[in-house]
């Protein structure tokens, strides 16, 4: 199997674990190949955890699980140093937290004060974390799932503008349709079926496949029309009242500069996923809604006319010229 094939098997087999959420578990897979970290957000008992679980269930990673509390404390989740008896004597080690593993769930990130919050930041981004004056290097493969409730759900904090903007995406998920409601039914049944009886080792994904997939997006033909129009389409969230008079009063604040970055990783790896050789305006315009939802700040008449920010997208990509 090519190494594009080994991922397209992954997707598949999360598919079939988590049903109903296609889109949700293909945005996972390209921010595994754009090297990002997701935000999940629904309302509880939407698959979220259950989605994240089956990723790293097939793949050659170590997943480690942060439930996120109002009593949690930093050091809870980076680690610190310990005092220790060895031979040599009284030594001080550090003891890493369970922010060290490949796949990180940080389930119902929102519940937890925003000095935790903040403590994924440098982990986030500079792909380290210091203790004590200390760097230390998380894994080569790391991604950070973050879940979270909606903000009017009780005990929810909203997350830091900062802390928005490290995640490359932010998905959204709905309820299943009917049919696949049914499916849940008969997938949940059938385990609770098989609870006792021995299971196979399930067929997981070398880590070495996901850095070759990784080189082979990173290497993918993007042309400059294509690097003008995701710049444009960044520009218009900063300037829409060039575009748009109802987006002039719906955006408060547009996408940083980490905006278009990120646009630019995850069009490349859905163009390489798809089977494309360069990227299109269509590979774009299928990722915008994940990218940049939540690095818009969207305005009080914005919340009055009942607009969110998919419909602000909506527009902009409506009103963004389309490269030939």
């Amino acid at each position: 199997m090519t190494i594009r094939e080994q991922v397209a098997a992954l997707e598949t087999t999360v598919a079939q674990q988590v049903l109903g959420q296609a889109d949700t578990i293909r945005h996972v897979i390209l921010g595994l190949l754009a090297n990002g970290h997701v935000l999940l957000e629904s309302l509880p008992g939407l698959a979220k955890t259950r989605t994240v679980k089956a990723l790293s269930t097939h793949l050659d990673a170590t997943m480690r699980r942060i439930q996120f509390t109002p009593d949690l404390l930093p050091s809870d989740i980076t680690g610190g140093e310990i005092l220790q008896q060895t031979a040599e004597g009284n030594q001080i080690k550090f003891q890493p937290g369970p922010l060290f593993g490949n796949v990180i769930l940080a389930d119902e990130i929102n519940r937890a004060p925003a000095k935790v919050q903040a403590a994924l930041l440098e982990a986030m981004e500079e792909r380290q974390i210091t203790v004590a004056g200390q760097s230390y290097p998380m894994p080569g493969l790391f991604m950070v799932m973050a879940t979270q409730n909606p903000i009017e759900q009780e005990g929810t904090y909203p997350l830091p503008e900062a802390q928005m903007d490290r995640f490359l995406m932010k998905l959204q998920l709905d309820y299943p349709k009917v049919e696949d409601e049914i499916l849940v039914l008969q997938l949940v049944r059938a385990e609770e079926q098989q609870g006792n009886v021995a299971r196979k080792a399930p067929t997981q994904l070398p880590q070495e496949v996901v850095f070759a997939a990784r080189g082979e997006v990173a290497g993918l033909h993007v042309s400059d029309a294509i690097d003008r129009y995701m710049i444009d389409l960044i520009n218009a969230t900063r300037h829409p009242a060039d575009y748009d008079p109802d987006l002039a009063r719906w955006i408060k604040i547009g996408a940083s500069p980490r905006g278009g970055i990120s646009l630019d990783r995850v069009a490349r790896a859905h163009a390489w996923l798809a089977g494309n050789d360069f990227v299109s305006p269509d590979d774009v315009r299928a990722v915008v809604h994940p990218v940049l939802r939540h690095r818009l700040q969207l305005s009080y008449d914005a919340i009055a006319d009942g607009v969110g920010a998919d419909q602000v997208l909506d527009r902009l990509l409506d009103r963004v010229a389309i490269p030939a």
